[in-house]
């Protein structure tokens, strides 16, 4: 199984994080996307760390469980490899090698552009176009990742019972739906967006700069850093804990006393994560922030990172103009929809 691997199938996204798993179908009709399925299940604590699966037999349940959930009856899916666990590379190669040719050149090649054995690794690429000016010379996206993280993910989906027709990468995912949700966000191509997007463990960022995601940052801090102090301070179990930070019902001390020491400890994190950027590269300004995950849409934060840091702030909405079918519970669906970035990335790749 390769990344990018992509048969023309109609197929529906797995997005495995580090509390949930969602599956999320899509059809298309003209340029207008309809969600036609969507599901989610929580995973328990420790099934996914760091962005890994260490328990498959565990994900694979909440794979099938969502699957269930959605009531859909595909057999095919897409999932994603996180981006740290790839490394990716754009070279030059003739434009008139055909895809084998490529292939074989890149497995001969390979030890140039990455730090395993071939052996050890899934290696993939994909012809991005015609070099400015060489016309003879072709631009290649190439990318690997060492065989067990792929090796995993195939795992966990076929222990669901499902086929894996495709292994993406994270970042890539939600690059694609970074592209659709543009116009809606009134974004232009030159301009520089911080993309956080805020998990139950990990923020990751990605600078989106002319439709394409430029650099990413893992850093370890997410909403389960909330969950954790309101278990802890009001005496409830974690999936009490997880409702009540959604939904309400806290007592009035709460925003004091929590919500806002957890709001000014990710606005440090946010500010430290555009400073590792600003060092390790050219530029020195972001035009605009975009929360996203399933931590962007608590308690006022996209206001008060806006007031602190200084940049407009919006809120990812990546189903915003979707259809939605009649089967979708659509007050569920628009409440996670920050969170659905990845996951609609991977449903895109039905239409590719």
């Amino acid at each position: 199984m390769g990344l990018f691997s992509n048969n023309k199938l109609q197929l529906f996204g797995v997005d495995v994080s580090s509390s949930a798993v969602k599956v999320l179908q899509l059809s298309k009709s003209g340029e207008k996307y309809k969600v036609e399925y969507y599901g989610v299940d929580s995973l328990p604590a420790n099934a996914v760390v760091e962005k890994n699966i260490t328990e498959v037999d565990r994900v694979s349940a909440a794979i099938t469980n969502a699957v269930r959930r959605a009531g859909n009856k595909r057999k095919n899916a897409a999932i994603a490899v996180s981006g740290s666990a790839v490394i990716t590379k754009t070279i030059n190669m003739p434009a008139d090698l055909s895809d084998d040719e490529l292939e074989e050149q890149l497995s001969l090649d390979a030890n140039q552009y990455i730090p395993y054995p071939i052996e050890e690794v899934s290696l993939d690429f994909n012809v991005l176009g015609p070099v400015e000016n060489s016309p003879e010379m072709s631009h290649v996206l190439i990318a690997c990742s060492r065989s067990e993280n792929v090796d995993v993910c195939v795992e966990a989906i076929e222990g669901a019972g499902l086929t894996t027709a495709i292994i993406d990468v994270e970042s890539f995912a939600i690059e694609a739906t970074y592209h659709q949700m543009k116009k809606d966000l009134d974004l232009e191509d030159d301009e520089i967006v911080a993309l956080f997007d805020i998990g139950a463990t990990t923020t990751t960022l990605h600078i989106m700069y002319q439709g394409r995601s430029i650099y990413t940052r893992d850093q370890t801090f997410g909403g389960k850093q909330l969950t954790d102090e309101i278990m802890q301070r009001y005496g409830l179990s974690m999936e009490e804990a997880g409702l009540a930070k959604r939904q309400g019902g806290l007592p009035e001390s709460y925003e004091k006393e929590v919500l806002q020491s957890f709001n000014d400890s990710l606005i440090q994190q946010i500010s430290r994560a555009l400073q590792f950027f600003f060092s390790a590269t050219e530029f020195n300004n972001v035009d605009k922030i975009i929360l996203a995950g399933g931590t962007a849409s608590i308690g006022g934060l996209s206001e008060l990172t806006e007031q602190q840091i200084g940049v407009p702030v919006q809120i990812a909405n990546p189903v915003k103009g979707f259809a939605l079918a009649s089967r979708i519970d659509d007050i569920a669906i628009l409440e996670d929809s920050p969170a659905l970035m990845t996951v609609i990335g991977l449903a895109m790749r039905t239409f590719d």
